[in-house]
């Protein structure tokens, strides 16, 4: 899931200063799961900042939505109905989720809400760790399911660095070393050797060297001319 913060109150506040009346957009997937920007916060966040606004003197209209999905267009469009009566679209979606509205929605102004951080998991109630960069080239099968780009503070694909004491990172003594977890793992499917082949230089030309990246499946695209009736 995509793990994101709201930004600090005073900051969304200055965001939405020149603005008299504002839509919040919530999205119902992974900022929902962090209690970032699902309905719930939606709400708690359109009463703080109309009390707020009240008292600064200069009261605005704020109303709330929370949409399914903010990164794709069908969950969107329903929105645009309501549009004409806003000057401006705050989103307490993802990075992407802000972007879609923006590029849905050209004549709208859309600020975040958020800040998006990791793509990660919830490994106890309230806490949320990073587990994946999107880096377009999986090695997991290499490492015992333990990324070493994501949880390596070094993001070393051959075994540990000298700094590793203990099984924890030299960056920060709370941060396991991924190397260690990643033999323990291998060690326990008797999958050692696989860790002593040497890896070469990662190839980061499936990361973000190249552009925005983009997938496409020819057999699930529409034929060209195609209409929806």
């Amino acid at each position: 899931m995509i793990v994101a913060e709201q930004k600090p109150f005073e900051e969304i506040k200055s965001l939405i200063a020149d603005a008299e009346r504002v839509l919040i957009v919530g999205c119902g997937t992974c900022v929902t799961v962090c209690f970032a920007g699902g309905a719930k916060e939606v709400a708690v966040l359109g009463s703080a900042l109309r009390m707020a606004t009240q008292l600064d003197g200069n009261g605005k209209i704020i109303d709330e939505e929370t949409v399914q999905r903010q990164c794709e267009w069908e969950y969107i469009d329903p929105l645009e109905a309501r549009l004409s009566n806003y000057d401006l679209i705050l989103s307490l979606g993802c990075g992407v989720g802000v972007q879609t509205l923006a590029e849905r929605f050209p004549t709208m102004r859309v600020v975040p809400g958020l800040n998006t951080k990791f793509m990660g998991l919830p490994v106890e109630q309230g806490v949320w760790e990073e587990r994946c960069q999107g880096c377009g080239n999986c090695i997991l099968h290499l490492t015992g399911g333990i990324c070493p780009i994501a949880r390596c503070s070094k993001q070393l694909l051959n075994g540990p660095c000298g700094g590793s004491q203990d099984g924890k990172c030299e960056v920060n003594p709370e941060i396991p070393c991924a190397w260690q977890l990643i033999w323990e793992r291998m060690s326990a499917f008797g999958r050692l050797d696989d860790l002593l082949k040497i890896q070469p230089p990662k190839d980061w030309s499936t990361s973000r060297d190249g552009g925005p990246r983009r997938i496409i499946r020819e057999d699930l695209r529409l034929p060209e001319g195609y209409q929806e009736k």
